[in-house]
């Protein structure tokens, strides 16, 4: 199957990248092209980096989109998504540069992404970014990550 859709990943052992720059994002052609809908990937376990300390930083990642002529094969985005445990960032360059990166390669109709960020210092940061206004008629649910309490 991954042959007649050109991933690079799927269906193969594939070890996790050392960094986003080293990984990889594939993309399959939308199997409803024409039809506007949204896709929602939910990334609980997210971690990273503090580039200050070099500590781990925990997050939830709610990453929605609608797609145009592609959507991003589930395996490499988990790949690319992993690749941030080794990667140094602060909260607000890795939330939007994973938004920013997927709408640069994806070129979906419309995409954000919130980052709930586990408290670091006693101060939990949530980042939020998208790429523009949705498209007209688009179901736009609520993310459904509630304000910190422990993030359950």
């Amino acid at each position: 199957m991954n042959d007649t859709l050109n991933t690079t990943q799927l269906g193969k052992q594939t070890p996790l990248p050392q960094s986003p720059d080293e990984a990889q994002l594939d993309y399959v052609p939308n199997p409803r092209s024409g039809t506007t809908y949204l896709v929602r990937f939910a990334a609980p376990e997210f971690t990273s980096l503090c580039p200050v300390t070099g500590q781990p930083d925990f997050a939830h990642l709610v990453i929605d989109y609608a797609p145009a002529q592609t959507i991003v094969e589930s395996k490499s985005l988990k790949l690319f998504l992993g690749s941030f445990r080794n990667h140094n960032g602060f909260h607000e360059d890795v939330t939007v540069g994973i938004g920013q990166r997927l709408v640069d390669e994806m070129q979906p109709q419309w995409l954000r992404i919130g980052g709930y960020w586990y408290p670091r210092g006693g101060i939990p940061i949530d980042v939020f970014w998208q790429s523009g206004p949705p498209p007209e008629g688009l179901w736009v649910p609520d993310q459904g990550v509630p304000g910190y309490r422990g993030r359950g």
